[in-house]
C-alpha cells in the first residue's frame, strides 16, 4: 500500500474541463474557482486551454480567456497554490513558455505520443532550461507497448521534473497502470498518471498508479473532462482520506465539484461512442470524424473503428480512420 501523506493530486479542472465547454469559460467562475481552490491543500492547478497553450495555432478554436489574462487571474487568486500549462510542441512556442514563466507561471506539461519523443528531444531539453518543473505527458501511452517506452526515452534529460503515463482512451485496466508505471519509474523517479473514465476506472486507475509507484495523479471536479472526463479530484481527496489521511480536504473539495456542477453547461456527449472508443482504443478527438463517416456509409462505427485499429500500427489517426471507412465502402472489412 502506498503512503498517502506523499500522494499528490493535481487538480486540471480548469485545462482539461474546458473542453468539456468548447474553451469557452466563463472569467467570473474561473475567478471564484482559482481563488477557492487556493484555499484548499492542492499543490498544482493546471489552467488554460485543453489541448495546450497557443492551440489556436493549430486551427482548432482558441480560449476566450487569452494567456495575458490566465496569467493574470492566476497570480491574483494562486497565492498559495503553483500554477501552469500544458504545451504540445506542435504549435506551443518556447518563445511562449518562457513569457508565461516570466508572468508567474511555474510548471509545464509537455504533451506527446511515446513514439514522438525522440524527435522532440531538443524542444524538451530547451523547455527545461526555460521552466523549473518541465513534466512529459506520454499522450495514448497504451498505444506503445510498455517494453518500448525505455528505449524510446533514452535521449530524455533528466532535467524534465516527472513522466506522466496517460490514460487517454480511457481503456487501461489496474493491471496496465501497474505495468506502465512501473517501466516508466525505472526511466524516471517521478512518474504521474492521467486517467480519463470511458469506462469507469479513472478513479480505481489513479489509484493502482499510486500503488505502482507513481507519486501524482490528475484529477478534475466532478470528473469534468475532454469526451467521458476524468478522475474526479474530490473522489481522490475521499479516497485518500478512507485509507489514511484528510490530506486534501475533500468536504472542501465536495464543494467545489458541486459549484462546476451547477455552473457549468457542458456540451453532451455520445456515451455510446465513449464506451466503444474505451474498449476498442481510439481517441474521443476522432469521434466526431467516425461519426460523420458512420453516417455517410450507414454503418455502426464498431466496426469502422475495429477496422482502424487494425489498420494503425500504433495509436489511430485520421488517415486510418479513413482508410477503414474505404474498406468498409468496398466490402472489405466486416459490418
Amino acid at each position: 500500500m502506498f503512503e498517502p501523506l506523499t500522494s499528490e493530486i493535481l487538480d486540471a479542472t480548469l485545462r482539461d474541463g474546458s473542453y468539456a465547454v468548447d474553451f469557452q469559460l466563463d472569467q467570473k467562475f474561473v475567478i471564484e474557482l482559482l481563488g477557492r481552490l487556493n484555499e484548499t491543500p492542492i499543490e498544482k492547478v493546471e489552467i488554460g486551454h485543453g489541448l495546450g497553450f497557443e492551440a489556436e495555432r493549430s486551427g482548432i478554436r482558441a480560449c476566450n480567456i487569452d494567456l495575458s489574462r490566465w496569467c493574470e487571474i492566476a497570480r491574483s487568486e494562486l497565492s498559495e497554490t503553483s500554477w501552469g500549462m500544458f504545451a504540445q510542441p506542435g504549435f506551443s512556442r518556447l518563445g511562449t513558455l518562457e513569457e508565461l514563466c516570466s508572468q508567474g507561471m511555474s510548471f509545464v506539461r509537455i504533451g506527446m505520443e511515446a513514439d514522438r519523443v525522440p524527435e522532440h528531444l531538443d524542444y524538451i531539453e530547451r523547455a527545461t532550461e526555460i521552466c523549473g518543473q518541465v513534466y512529459l505527458n506520454l499522450m495514448k501511452t497504451s498505444a506503445t507497448p510498455a517494453q518500448q517506452l525505455p528505449e524510446l526515452l533514452s535521449g530524455v534529460t533528466p532535467a524534465v521534473a516527472g513522466l506522466y503515463v496517460v490514460d487517454s482512451y480511457g481503456s487501461m485496466l489496474p493491471s496496465d497502470v501497474h505495468r506502465y508505471v512501473e517501466v516508466a519509474k525505472e526511466c524516471f523517479p517521478v512518474v504521474g498518471f492521467h486517467g480519463h473514465d470511458n469506462l469507469g476506472m479513472a478513479n480505481a486507475n489513479s489509484i493502482a498508479a499510486l500503488e505502482a509507484g507513481a507519486t501524482i495523479v490528475d484529477g478534475t471536479l466532478d470528473g469534468i473532462g475532454r469526451g467521458a472526463g476524468n478522475a474526479e479530484t474530490e473522489s481522490l481527496a475521499g479516497i485518500l482520506s478512507l485509507i489514511g489521511n484528510d490530506k486534501y480536504d475533500y468536504k472542501r473539495l465536495a464543494r467545489l465539484a458541486e459549484f462546476c456542477r451547477t455552473n457549468l453547461e457542458l456540451l453532451p456527449e455520445n456515451r455510446n461512442m465513449q464506451v466503444l472508443g474505451g474498449v476498442i482504443g481510439i481517441h474521443s478527438g476522432y469521434f466526431p470524424l467516425i461519426e460523420e463517416l458512420c453516417a455517410e456509409l450507414t454503418v455502426d462505427p464498431a466496426p469502422l473503428m475495429e477496422t482502424a485499429v487494425d489498420l494503425a500500427s500504433q495509436s489511430v489517426g485520421k488517415s486510418h480512420i479513413h482508410a477503414a471507412a474505404q474498406r468498409i465502402s468496398q466490402g472489405l472489412a466486416a459490418v
